[in-house]
């Protein structure tokens, strides 16, 4: 009797259990992320920056990106262009040249919040724009190959470019605006369109966002609040809402975390990786915590306008004076690949062969020597003039990983005579200003995320160095200017045979190594950490965000 009483109750608790776990599981409609950025703008086609890519993620859906597989996939057009299918065709340019006319159709079912169809109009009007280069868009080159857009139906639009390229089937940056909303504000003065968009001054107006969710609150600096997305077609996302949470310091990102005030901290920009190893050994099994290595290059940008780091010599000194191998053994427990270049090992077109630049302290003081700047007598050198070599050291504040790796490197450059001034600031002001309208003078320590071969046009071509007569566009924040290195971003993209292509970057890589347009740190890892009862969260390991596959995320 008493046995099978113990068997009853037994069989009634683990029913209990069951019934409240698929109740948790059935009431679980809310989702609370927290990163380590707000976004500087939600417009799509103006800077770029990882937190905005991360919202973007959830409510846009852009025509072609790389999947998790580092395939080019469509999202929000029904095929892949190509010259097999048709979508794509050769042709004489205008001035005969050789060109390429490509096709894009969008998905039938794609709407704006507002209900109304993504349309050829939405794709035409976001081209118009970024060929009026006083708009301030991003990937000018995109826009200048692209010079006449034909729309076929209210699906469909022909692009046709100047030249042909290996990556002619990528959409990359070109991404629909909703015309009806934005045309206007843009044709009325496209200089100041980029602070008078409706991104701007009204990010929860539905009509901006085609994805699975919408923007419903905005606190700026603060946080982001998305709901299910009444006009979206495609699977249904898990979650009712998306609370995602700015929170600036890793170290009370952390805190919250294991509060419950968030469930989630997104790896593209969250917990940096020696926090998340300190946090696994601690909580162990309570959340998953997975690391993604990936296409995320850590680095030090330094501006070349400034005359002591316009001397190469200079920047040479800074790498040989910094143990990048140490820092990474002692800070990172050995987890990051260290960086030669802008290249990384993952990608195909890496060459093993490129320069490298081993920790040697004399070396960097022989060449500071060489280069003019003798030890002071309190260590730090000067100049014939008298300057010191004092060089201001900038990060994202509130990265404890950052802050950390600062830390270090102004101990080590000191050691050759060098002095670092820490000054950092909030992400969205070092992005959103200090990197984008160059007001730095030294250097600033960030990541640059890539997609699968990208050609580094945009950080690396002297016609992409922002200026205020371009509006800010183009990511060339260092001013780096070399005839070869602009010569070779533009034959790379236009190599169709795979071995040829790769001389040409083995070529950018030697010249990269030789004359650090930046310096290289390493390549991260990203640390992942989510709830046990989420699945079917899949990084990546490139540009494209794990948001933009939200539908794939469901409650266990």
């Amino acid at each position: 009797m008493k046995t099978a009483l113990s068997h009853a109750l037994a069989v009634a608790v683990a029913c209990l259990l069951t019934a409240t776990a698929a109740l948790a599981q059935t009431t679980r409609d809310q989702l609370a992320i927290g990163i380590t950025q707000y976004p500087a703008t939600l417009h799509p086609n103006i800077e770029s920056m990882a937190a905005k890519s991360y919202v973007l993620g959830f409510t846009r859906r852009p025509l072609t990106t790389y999947d998790q597989d580092w395939a080019l996939t469509c999202m929000g057009c029904e095929t892949l262009p190509s010259l097999d299918n048709g979508l794509a065709q050769r042709e004489t340019t205008p001035d005969g040249k050789p060109g390429i006319r490509v096709t894009w159709r969008l998905r039938e079912d794609l709407r704006w919040g507002d209900g109304r169809l993504v349309s050829s109009e939405d794709l035409l009007f976001a081209w118009q724009a970024g060929r009026d280069f006083s708009t301030g868009f991003g990937g000018s080159e995109f826009y200048r190959t692209a010079y006449e857009a034909i729309v076929v139906d209210a699906r469909t639009i022909t692009l046709r470019f100047d030249r042909v390229t290996f990556e002619y089937a990528s959409a990359g940056d070109w991404q629909p605006l909703p015309a009806h909303v934005e045309r206007a504000r843009w044709e009325q003065d496209p200089r100041t369109y980029r602070s008078r968009s409706a991104y701007e001054t009204e990010p929860t107006n539905p009509a901006l966002w085609n994805g699975p969710y919408r923007i419903v609150q905005v606190q700026p600096g603060a946080g982001i609040t998305l709901e299910r997305n009444d006009s979206w077609a495609g699977p249904a996302p898990a979650f009712r809402r998306i609370a995602i949470r700015t929170v600036e310091n890793t170290t009370a990102l952390e805190a919250q975390l294991l509060a419950g005030q968030l469930d989630m901290i997104a790896g593209e920009l969250g917990l940096p990786l020696d926090q998340a190893v300190a946090l696994e050994r601690r909580v162990g099994n309570r959340f998953r915590i997975g690391y993604k290595p990936g296409l995320i290059y850590e680095h030090l940008d330094v501006n070349h306008d400034t005359p002591l780091l316009a001397d190469r010599r200079v920047r040479q000194a800074l790498i040989l004076a910094t143990d990048r191998a140490q820092i990474v053994q002692r800070l990172f427990d050995g987890r990051q690949t260290l960086a030669h270049g802008n290249v990384n090992p993952l990608d195909w077109v890496y060459d093993q062969s490129i320069r490298q630049w081993p920790y040697d302290p004399a070396r960097a003081r022989a060449l500071l020597e060489e280069a003019g700047w003798r030890p002071g007598q309190d260590g730090i050198r000067r100049n014939a003039a008298g300057e010191r070599l004092t060089i201001e050291l900038m990060t994202t504040a509130g990265n404890r990983s950052r802050e950390a790796v600062q830390q270090v490197i102004q101990g080590m450059w000191r050691q050759a005579g060098i002095e670092a001034r820490i000054r950092n600031e909030p992400p969205r002001v070092l992005f959103g200003e200090t990197l984008s309208k160059r007001r730095f003078t030294g250097a600033v320590m960030f990541a640059w995320i890539s997609a699968p071969e990208s050609v580094p046009r945009t950080t690396l071509h002297s016609d992409e160095i922002p200026t205020a007569e371009r509006n800010w566009s183009g990511q060339n924040y260092t001013g780096f200017r070399n005839a070869e290195m602009d010569a070779l971003l533009q034959a790379i993209p236009i190599e169709l045979d795979r071995e040829k292509r790769r001389a040409l970057w083995q070529r950018l890589q030697a010249i990269y190594a030789e004359e650090l347009p930046a310096i290289p740190l390493w390549f991260r890892a990203d640390a992942h950490v989510w709830p046990r009862w989420l699945e079917g969260v899949r990084p990546t390991g490139h540009l494209a965000p794990s948001s933009l596959w939200v539908t794939d995320w469901a409650v266990r």
